[in-house]
């Protein structure tokens, strides 16, 4: 890519390339990024904890088991979509 810094935005098989030159402050938005990844990261490891632990899978309730397995997901898709941002930042 020339110069520039660009965010990735896709939709379905769309993908768009947005430059945030002049319109974001992108030392700004990496500090905001690299905080969530941090945080969902910690979350993350909380979570994997949990369904690590057999006890806690064995005697939750199933529903219970199944809500931190979701959970688990989503923090993994969101992690994976604030990383690739991050590292358009470059």
């Amino acid at each position: 890519m020339a110069g520039g810094t660009f965010s990735r935005v896709v939709s379905g098989s769309l993908e768009a390339l947005i430059s945030f030159e002049g319109v974001v402050d992108v030392a700004a938005e990496r500090m905001r990024l690299d905080r969530a990844i941090t945080e969902l990261v910690a979350a993350q490891a909380r979570t994997e904890a949990k369904l690590a632990n057999p006890q806690f899978v064995e005697r939750a309730p199933a529903e219970v088991v199944t809500k931190e397995r979701e959970r688990s997901a989503e923090l993994s898709a969101t992690l994976a979509k604030l990383t690739t941002q991050r590292s358009d930042l470059e």
